[in-house]
């Protein structure tokens, strides 16, 4: 309902105001993007209807039989894509809280909760189908994601949600893109299905990044503030996660998801926002708008500095049967 602004938002009432004002454009880019996606079903991806027939289990026996190929570093990257899938509800709620239920983001946060959850049911029919992982051992993993919860340092600052969002929708696309390449000519479903969901995040991310855009136009100087406070402190979803550390090294070294790739992110949202353009800020907005356009190249200084000290090291873990993955 457009006029006041709902009682049940988090923000400030300069924010919430700014909030209220972007509903239109918050509905139109949700009528955007409803043109832009086509409907898809994890069943469309992995067929497993009753009435198959013997040649589609056939087709799971060779599906398999090539998955035993997938290199141990790619099954952590999909092991880690899927624990960040599967940490749906947390994301859920934490849109509820920052918005409320009074607003297109309430229609927004069903569809896309809708969508996302197709994500996780996709890639955990895949390793399931595919016999990848001790699978009693990942579900254990999951469960202690969940318990753990996912509580960002956001101060109740719905600015900082859609600051959030635009980063890591892109680093999710990022990670699933670049574990389908280490499939690649070993296992095509995997490819198929990791390229599925990186399609799926790229429309997630334009809308997330098209209505952190909105909030710019409106109060450029908090929204920058905002923005830098996220940036500078991003971590991915699952991060309490026991594990989590060993599994964002492996990822890292292996050319998945890593410092290398956030400052590409980072680095091509300023340039859509035209950050380093923005003119008429106050003393605190010009300030966090230099500060952010050095991120890129601090984040990537970092990596590199990362890279020379880098040494060999031994990884095992539980969904693997504790093989030793070396890196």
């Amino acid at each position: 309902m457009t006029g006041a602004a709902p009682s049940l938002r988090f923000g400030t009432a300069e924010q919430l105001a700014v909030l209220v004002d972007m509903e239109d454009a918050v509905r139109a880019e949700i009528a955007l993007h409803l043109e832009r996606r086509k409907l898809w079903f994890p069943n469309d991806l992995l067929p497993a209807d009753a009435t198959l027939d013997a040649a589609a289990d056939a087709e799971i026996k060779a599906m398999r039989e090539a998955a035993r190929g997938i290199p141990d570093v790619a099954r952590v990257g999909l092991a880690l894509n899927l624990l960040t899938e599967e940490g749906l509800p947390h994301f859920h709620r934490l849109i509820a809280v920052h918005f409320g239920a009074e607003s297109p983001w309430r229609d927004w946060n069903y569809m896309w909760t809708a969508e996302e959850d197709r994500h996780g049911c996709a890639l955990r029919d895949y390793v399931r189908d595919a016999r990848l992982f001790d699978m009693r051992a990942l579900e254990a993993a999951q469960y202690r994601y969940i318990e753990a919860g996912f509580d960002p340092e956001w101060q109740q600052d719905p600015y900082r949600l859609l600051a959030y969002t635009s980063l890591q929708e892109k680093a999710t696309q990022v990670s699933h893109a670049n574990t389908g390449r280490l499939c690649a000519g070993i296992e095509p479903a995997a490819q198929r299905v990791l390229a599925h969901l990186a399609r799926d995040e790229s429309r997630h991310y334009e809308f997330y990044r098209a209505s952190f855009h909105e909030i710019l136009k409106r109060d450029p100087n908090r929204g920058l503030q905002s923005l830098l406070s996220v940036t500078l402190n991003f971590v991915m979803p699952g991060h309490a996660m026991p594990g989590f550390g060993e599994m964002s090294e492996v990822v890292e070294r292996a050319g998945i998801f890593g410092g290398r790739e956030y400052s590409r992110i980072v680095d091509e949202l300023l340039d859509f926002w035209d950050i380093g353009k923005m003119e008429g800020l106050s003393a605190e907005g010009r300030a966090a708008q230099d500060k952010l356009m050095a991120v890129p190249a601090r984040i990537a200084k970092v990596a590199d500095y990362a890279d020379r000290k880098r040494k060999p090291r031994d990884y095992r873990f539980d969904f693997l049967a504790g093989r030793e993955i070396r890196l």
